[in-house]
């Protein structure tokens, strides 16, 4: 690793990019001289490669690749049949994207509050919540973090209804030893730039253990061709292009060891933050958390953040405002003090720098800044 300057001096940034293209910065550029060689720009064989090593990575025998996250959740709901006058079961504590799909099938989402110490769906709100029109359950890994996946399974499986895992945040975590996508019927991931696994633009992946319904996804993605020019039913332009799968397909190689790094860099904040004026994120026992946003909770959260940024720290908010009181979803009328714990976390979550190639150093300069100016 490239030697460190004095945090102290030039900031902490709180993700780069660079670092990690200028380590794989040959093998990338090699990866796309091929696509450009091979005249194969959608759904080539780069894209085939990469689903390939996905799906092994992930534990299942099918990996479809997308052009988004957004994209890999519509194809979920279609494959599930959801449609007008079904409901969707999901959590607000996520990216507005976890709920986009149901609304473009003219379905309702219903809300469910998270856990306090976990942040993802609340098994015991997920029974109250199903009705007979009930037609699927979206759960959400969320930060690195799979939910609590086994009573999850029990009360979908006990009630005929399939669970869909938005793995958007979760690529590589593991609950009881599965990966996250591996355990619900279907599991959707994306691949932004910014995710553990990113793309250099757009791109996602749905996955399964289902044949019929990886063979319905490829079909869908690709205008519902069930030959050339034959189409089946109402489909979507959703190819990843092949640049994007040659690019993910070397940065998978690398995902375990920068995953390592990041459970590193947490395990550090985690021991200097300890009884510290910031509740530091809970690793459940169960499982891996990958850590793709370090997220602590603190009662004066913009005091917080500025005093870090005036030290040149930089930091973010994931996510300020929940899904059931954003604007767009108001005809579903839900209301401040609907999903109490939800709402408290949206109201004192900060995430604090954590990347790969981020140095010890930077970790401990935030640890101790914040422990200084003792604001939590």
């Amino acid at each position: 690793m490239a030697a460190v300057n004095d945090p102290s001096e030039e900031g902490v940034a709180f993700f780069d990019l660079r670092q990690q293209l200028d380590h794989i910065r040959g093998e990338i550029t090699a990866a796309l001289e091929e696509v450009l060689d091979s005249g194969w720009f959608a759904n080539g064989p780069a894209v085939a490669r990469f689903e390939e090593q996905f799906a092994a990575y992930c534990r299942v025998p099918h990996a479809v690749a997308v052009n988004t996250g957004t994209s890999a959740l519509h194809l979920a709901m279609r494959c599930l049949n959801v449609g007008p006058g079904d409901e969707v079961v999901t959590v607000a504590l996520s990216f507005v994207a976890t709920t986009w799909p149901v609304l473009y099938l003219g379905a309702t989402p219903v809300f469910v509050d998270v856990t306090p110490g976990r942040y993802t769906m609340d098994p015991g709100q997920l029974e109250k919540a199903i009705t007979p029109r009930t037609k699927a359950i979206v759960v959400v890994h969320l930060y690195g973090q799979c939910a609590d996946m086994n009573p999850i399974l029990t009360i979908g499986k006990a009630h005929g209804i399939p669970v869909v895992e938005d793995c958007a945040q979760a690529v590589g975590a593991e609950y009881k030893g599965r990966r996250a996508g591996s355990m619900g019927a279907i599991g959707c991931f994306s691949f932004y730039p910014s995710k553990n696994l990113g793309a250099y633009g757009e791109g996602g992946a749905v996955t399964t253990n289902d044949s019929e319904v990886a063979l319905r996804c490829r079909r869908l993605r690709d205008h519902a061709q069930v030959e050339r020019y034959l189409h089946s039913e109402i489909g979507y332009n959703y190819r990843l292009n092949s640049f994007q799968g040659a690019i993910l397909s070397v940065k998978l190689k690398y995902l375990e060891d920068w995953t390592e790094r990041r459970m590193r860099i947490a395990a550090e904040y985690n021991q200097l933050l300890y009884d510290g004026p910031v509740v530091t994120p809970a690793s459940c026992p169960d499982g891996r958390h990958v850590y793709h946003l370090y997220v602590v909770r603190s009662s004066q959260r913009d005091p917080l953040r500025s005093a870090l940024e005036k030290r040149k720290i930089r930091t973010a908010v994931h996510y300020p405002r929940p899904i059931h009181l954003q604007p767009a979803f108001k005809q579903f009328g839900y209301h401040t003090g609907d999903l109490p714990v939800t709402e408290e976390v949206t109201q004192s979550c900060v995430s604090l720098p954590l990347y790969p190639e981020m140095s010890l150093v930077y970790a401990q300069r935030v640890a101790d800044v914040i422990k200084t100016i003792g604001i939590g």
